[in-house]
This record gives C-alpha cells, sequence and structure tokens, in this order.
C-alpha cells in the first residue's frame, strides 16, 4: 500500500496525508481522523527512513537517562512521551548506567539516526559528547540539574539549593548533628550538587561539615538500612539524617522500626524526591519534592519549539522544588 491509496480513500492530497502523520497539529482535527481511519482501514505503514532521508530529520526524540531501573526518571519520561505525541513525534529512551563513556556512545547511536532532538538527564559530558553536539546542530535538552553552562537548552531545579533548603529547614526543627547520604559521587554531579548544598547550609548555620558522618552509598534499599545503622552506632550524637534519595530513606525508615529506634525521637529522617511511598510509611517522611512531570513536559516543548523553527534561544529553565514537612522530622 502506497500513500496514494490512503490519500484516494481520505478524500484528501498525498501531501496533506504526509502532514497528519508527520505534523498532526498541522491539520484540523477531521482531516487528521479520516486520514488515521483510512491509515488503519489499508494497513498503510509509512515509509520513515524515506522520510528521514529527504528531510534529514525523523520524527524521534532520543532520551538518555541514567538508569531505566530508577522509577525517579518515569514521570520525566511519561511527560516527554505525552507532550511529544499529541504532536506527532515519539521516544526512544536509553540508558547509560550513570557511565559518560556510555552516554557518549548512546547520543552517537541517536544522532546516527537522524533523531530530530535529544533529551540528556545529566549535565556533564565527555568532551567527544560536545563536540558531536556541536557538529551535529541537533537540539539538545539538559535537565537533572540546572547548570549554569548547558549544551544548548536545559529545563531542571537546583540541587544544591533543593539540598540547602532541606538541611536549613532540619536546622530550623532544632537538628544539629544532621548526617547525609548520597549515592556515590563520581560521574554523578546531582550528588556532588547535593552534597554541596548541606555543606553550604552548616556552614551558614556556623557549625562545622564532618566527614564521619557523610557518607556515599550505592541505590536500593538494603544500602539506606546500612547507613542508618552506621550513622547511628559509629556516632550516636546524630539526631538527624537527610538521605539525598527517597529509596535510601525508606530502607532507613524500615531498619529503624526493626530496630525499635523511634523516628524521629531517636533519629529523625528526610529525603530527596516524593515518591508516593513516602506519605504512605509511618511515619511518613519529611522530603523535597521535584516537579518531575512537569520537567519532562517542559523539556518536550521546548525541544519541539526548536524543532520546528519556533525559538532559537538557549533556553534555562528553573522550575524550583518544595519542601514537604512530615512526621518524620
Amino acid at each position: 500500500m502506497r500513500m496514494r491509496d490512503v490519500a484516494e480513500r481520505a478524500g484528501v492530497s498525498t501531501m496533506t496525508v504526509s502532514r497528519a502523520l508527520n505534523s498532526p497539529d498541522r491539520v484540523s482535527p477531521e482531516v487528521r481522523r479520516r486520514v488515521e481511519e483510512a491509515v488503519s482501514a489499508i494497513g498503510y505503514v509509512p515509509n520513515r527512513l524515506a522520510g528521514n532521508l529527504s528531510s534529514n530529520r525523523s520524527n524521534v526524540a532520543g532520551l538518555v537517562v541514567p538508569s531505566i531501573r530508577n522509577t525517579l526518571f518515569s514521570d520525566t519520561i511519561q511527560g516527554i512521551s505525552d507532550v511529544l505525541r499529541r504532536h506527532g513525534h515519539h521516544l526512544m529512551v536509553a540508558d547509560s548506567g550513570y557511565s559518560p563513556a556510555e552516554e557518549e556512545a548512546l547520543v552517537t547511536a541517536f544522532v546516527a539516526q537522524r533523531v530530530a532532538g535529544l533529551v540528556l538527564h545529566n549535565t556533564t559530558h565527555t568532551p567527544a559528547l560536545r563536540a558531536l553536539i556541536r557538529r551535529s546542530g541537533v537540539p539538545v535538552v539538559e535537565n537533572g540539574t540546572l547548570t549554569d553552562d548547558p549544551l544548548d537548552m536545559v529545563v531542571s531545579y537546583s540541587n544544591v539549593d533543593a539540598a540547602r533548603a532541606m538541611t536549613l529547614h532540619l536546622l530550623r526543627l532544632g537538628y544539629r548533628r544532621i548526617g547525609l547520604v548520597t549515592l556515590p559521587l563520581a560521574h554523578n554531579e546531582r550528588s556532588q550538587e547535593r552534597r554541596r548544598g548541606y555543606s553550604a547550609a552548616l556552614a551558614e548555620a556556623g557549625l562545622p561539615a564532618d566527614p564521619r558522618i557523610m557518607l556515599e552509598m550505592p541505590p536500593g534499599l538494603p544500602s539506606g538500612c546500612e547507613a542508618i545503622v552506621r550513622l547511628v552506632e559509629m556516632t550516636p550524637s546524630v539526631d538527624a539524617v537527610f538521605f539525598a534519595g527517597d529509596v535510601l530513606a525508606v530502607g532507613a525508615l524500615l531498619e529503624c522500626q526493626r530496630r525499635v529506634w523511634a523516628v524521629p525521637g531517636r533519629v529523625a529522617i528526610a529525603s530527596f524526591d516524593d515518591i508516593d511511598l513516602l506519605r504512605q510509611l509511618n511515619p511518613a517522611i519529611t522530603t523535597v519534592r521535584l516537579p518531575r512531570l512537569e520537567v519532562g513536559r517542559r523539556s518536550a516543548e521546548i525541544l519541539l519549539d526548536r524543532i520546528h523553527g519556533r525559538s532559537s534561544e538557549r533556553v534555562r529553565v528553573d522550575l524550583g522544588f518544595e519542601i514537604i514537612q512530615r512526621a518524620s522530622t
């Protein structure tokens, strides 16, 4: 079946069929419905490769996240996908495993496939990747943290400001020996910035940053369990722990309950991000709420603006964060 067959069945021109399939927002809902019904009726499959070669661009955007096992990224992925789908584009997702070299390889593969644009949940890149982006001219949106020097465009929040705000919140509640647990700092700018924000808040309060109560742990519930035990048993003066990752915080709370350590009586627990589980636990966990769904939506919107020539600016969008006080502190 050919595009001409679709056009005849829908009663429109082949150019209109092409617009309806590739840029549905450029045709009326009625025309789009007729074309979609014709495509379905005759079983037409568009030749995307031919379209890519002729236009030097596909209708697919590529997204690279650090880990597809981490549910934190699901809202951002959903937000991007929802907006792209409404405008006739599709999303391909890849997992870098927190490796800059793997991110470079994935972006190279996406560019070779003539993606229309890229979203990178990272702002620290290899020199080769930066050079590739400059040469290719592919629009790029970064998120994950609010960098001052984006490759092209950035939509995010400040990890430094968010961690600083949570640490100051704990200090205002009266806690003075506040531990910090992050994911490993290597190749993870988000963890590095959260530690900087924590240290900045302590400095503002005139308190020293004690390396003994600043831990780096791998992701997962067992790591949260291990971290809270190490901090409480090795440094009994610790009265609160800020976990810069929600799964770590959940593991810590479960371990406290196993050991009958009162939260927040013996030790207070605060988290970063706000998965549904945090508010269902007893006690519910104080946290930093991030607008991850909106990050995805805005990333897709400004990417589409660039793809369709509606904007050429280096956009920097700060969507902020919110401190959610709950019973764990």
